[in-house]
């Protein structure tokens, strides 16, 4: 029960690792509020937490979208009672090459992996500073410290996410919210798949080459990544702010 009575939106917790952190929270004692676009995800988490005698709450969100999330905050802050911490998962999986992206592809990309991230944090601001133990966690990506062919709307946007945990933990310093950020390496979620399906790929040899590429030798979980949010959002993790925590079973080392 390391978040006993904690208060916590999860953005992107439709599937994936969002899905993962939202249980592994409510596993651990707190109220969950489960935001993203995908409205049918995000009931099949809500089912999952419910089912496991966890609390939360569902609520259809476009993170790119202010108003969106202004809604969002203030009704997870209704249900919740306040916010102590928040966890930014959603993301858009844009990738490609310089040459071939468009503008709506950088627009997309930009719009849900960091302005949507800054949406979510500017509405909750008021209420985390009210907490007393307030926090905030980017799930970023190894994507935004490596070059990776062809990964370039993507990985700009994770470069972006990981500048802004940084700065904002300083402005948000004196206030006494904590920001950091995870960065996972090969996890294997829906969204390998949709990777996969771009590359045109056989499915076992891009999974085998992923795994391949870290010390371990295998994809990670998403289970994995959550327990390394779960850290940095604990009282365990209380002198930790603007770092990052790289998950990737040693592949950038």
């Amino acid at each position: 029960m390391r978040l006993k009575s904690k208060k916590v939106i999860v953005t992107g917790g439709a599937s994936g690792i969002g899905r993962a952190i939202c249980t592994v929270f409510a596993a651990e004692g707190a109220s969950v509020v489960v935001a993203d676009i995908d409205e049918s995800g995000s009931i099949e988490t809500l089912s999952q937490i419910q089912s496991e005698g966890g609390q939360a709450i569902a609520i259809t969100t476009d993170v790119s979208s202010e108003e969106s999330v202004a809604k969002m905050v203030l009704a997870s802050a209704s249900f919740l009672g306040g916010i102590d911490i928040l966890v930014n998962d959603a993301a858009a999986f844009v990738f490609g090459s310089l040459e071939n992206v468009s503008l709506q592809d950088w627009e997309k990309v930009f719009g849900v992996n960091v302005i949507g991230a800054s949406n979510t944090i500017k509405h909750s601001l008021p209420y985390l500073k009210d907490s007393a133990s307030p926090n905030i966690v980017n799930i970023a990506s190894v994507s935004g410290f490596i070059a990776q062919p062809a990964f370039v709307p993507y990985n700009a946007s994770k470069g972006a996410l990981l500048q802004l945990t940084r700065c904002l933990a300083m402005d948000l310093s004196e206030f006494k919210v904590r920001v950091n950020a995870v960065c996972p390496g090969a996890i294997y979620t829906p969204a390998t798949e949709r990777h996969i399906a771009f590359e045109n790929a056989d499915r076992d040899e891009f999974l085998e080459k992923a795994g391949e590429e870290s010390f371990l030798k295998r994809v990670g979980q998403p289970e994995e990544v959550a327990y390394a949010a779960l850290f940095l959002a604990s009282d365990e993790a209380s002198f930790i702010t603007g770092t990052e925590l790289v998950v990737d079973g040693g592949a950038t080392v």
